[in-house]
């Protein structure tokens, strides 16, 4: 009980008492909107990589040469825990935002910190808002600021890890219409930090794989109107090989 405890104390603390440092660090930088954005990353970087030490969290990436160091990208990866998004993004080395429910953009200081760093909020039962989201992050990696995607729309529960739900395609458009590089992400073990006991975190050891980025235009000839499905089966062989690699 006591990491929850200090999860959750640190990050509002983190989501209040960071506002004025952000402000400073605005100042200094330059006030701009990319200075805003670079300050807001890095200090949710920090802050992230504190909620991993606090949970007790041990991340072994695998694939870090593939995580660009400037060039904005679109990252792919597979969702079964809160924790994809807390250990993924400390890994990330420049600035993305990623695509969240529509809910969460009810809570006002999360939702502040968010837009920050360049999320999106995406309301699944609206067809236009939706449209608009994938425009939106479209824009975004054009303006060079990266995007994770999780495609299964949903936290998966299955047992197998490797059995991902349906990819939904229309998310996948923003690297197609960008041009962007995609960057397959398997990650591995962050339910057991959590969801699987809810309300208790544990102290586990997760994996991360960054896969080799592509684009679009280079998924096989046999997926090229199936980028979901392709994407999809890549990203569970990938953490089929990291079950035989690491699970013993």
């Amino acid at each position: 009980m006591i990491r929850i405890i200090l999860v959750l104390t640190f990050l509002i603390l983190f989501l209040t008492l960071g506002l004025p440092v952000l402000f400073f660090g605005w100042l200094i930088k330059g006030r701009t909107g990319r200075a805003t954005l670079e300050v807001s990353t890095a200090m949710v970087h920090w802050a992230f990589g504190i909620v991993l030490r606090l949970s007790g969290t041990d991340v072994t990436v695998e694939g870090r040469e593939h995580i660009p160091d400037s060039e904005a990208v679109l990252y792919v990866g597979n969702h079964r825990s809160y924790f994809d998004i807390i250990s993924t993004y400390a890994q990330l080395k420049a600035p993305a935002g990623f695509i969240a429910k529509a809910e969460m953009s009810r809570i006002p200081l999360l939702r502040f910190w968010m837009a920050k760093i360049g999320c999106l909020f995406l309301n699944r039962d609206d067809i236009k808002q939706g449209l608009k989201t994938i425009m939106d992050a479209i824009a975004q990696i054009k303006g060079g600021v990266s995007v994770i995607i999780y495609p299964e729309g949903t936290r998966n529960r299955n047992e197998d890890p490797g059995e991902l739900l349906e990819f939904h395609e229309g998310s996948l458009k923003i690297a197609q219409k960008s041009g962007c590089r995609i960057v397959p992400v398997a990650i591995y073990g962050t339910d057991d930090i959590f969801e699987k006991h809810m309300p208790m975190i544990r102290k586990k050891k997760i994996v991360i794989r960054f896969g080799e980025p592509f684009y679009s235009k280079e998924i096989p000839e046999e997926y090229k109107k199936k980028h979901g499905l392709y994407l999809q089966e890549l990203i569970s062989s990938m953490i089929r090989d990291i079950e035989r690699t690491h699970a013993a």
